[in-house]
């Protein structure tokens, strides 16, 4: 069981920042399904904190990029993408040990691996949101470019920026002179934690499919399994 001074020694130790509010961040890690299950005395999920904290994200990756590289913008937005998607910012959120801080219902704490990374996800930009209203941008800056942009290199290297989508396209249009098309085959499981199948079509025949918490997710791994069986 978490209480105010867990927090605050994690916003002093992992932070960097004494809160003025330390609600702000208690509320970060506040999921839906805790408040859903705490309505007398939890009025707040962290999803106000987390629209927020990805506009901030996306802002300060972006001048990172523009400020570092001279690669053109289709390329910077590869990178981008990489960096703040799901699998990149829910590692960082693991990394700094996030987990023991997360206030989730009873069947969330026993749900799949990929839920809680979609969790630690959007953990990790609501905690930016917290960050930003109570210490300012330079703070929210700070954290991100020492839990997520140090990564960067080691993305780089690993080749994961690289966008399935765009390659896929590129492949097909010079080799059949078509361009693919990416239709949800399906859609399951509640509105805060929803799958989505994706199929991706070229000339009317399907070519690969993917799931994912998102349409782009899914349409990423449609592409990566078509590129998989092109090269077959």
């Amino acid at each position: 069981m978490q209480d105010l001074n867990d927090y605050q020694t994690f916003a002093e130790k992992t932070l960097g920042a004494s809160f003025k509010n330390t609600e702000l961040l208690i509320t970060a890690f506040t999921h839906r399904s805790y408040v859903n299950e705490h309505r007398k005395s939890v009025r707040e999920h962290n999803e106000r904190l987390e629209f927020l904290g990805d506009a901030v994200l996306e802002l300060v990756v972006t001048q990172y990029l523009y400020a570092k590289f001279k690669q053109p913008e289709g390329v910077l937005t590869n990178w981008r993408s990489a960096l703040v998607r799901t699998e990149s910012i829910s590692a960082a959120a693991h990394r700094l040990d996030f987990e023991p801080l997360l206030r989730l219902s009873r069947g969330e704490k026993r749900g799949t691996e990929r839920a809680r990374a979609q969790i630690l996800a959007n953990c990790y930009e609501a905690v930016i949101g917290a960050l930003y209203l109570d210490q300012g941008y330079d703070a929210a800056k700070q954290f991100i470019e020492k839990s997520l942009l140090s990564t960067f290199q080691e993305i780089l290297a690993s080749g994961s920026w690289l966008d399935a989508k765009s390659q896929l396209q590129e492949f097909v249009q010079s080799e059949d002179g078509f361009t693919p098309i990416y239709k949800v085959l399906s859609e399951e499981g509640p509105d805060h934690d929803k799958i989505f199948t994706v199929g991706v079509f070229v000339d009317g025949k399907l070519k690969g499919q993917g799931t994912g918490p998102s349409k782009q997710v899914g349409q990423q791994k449609a592409a990566e399994e078509a590129l998989a069986s092109y090269k077959k």
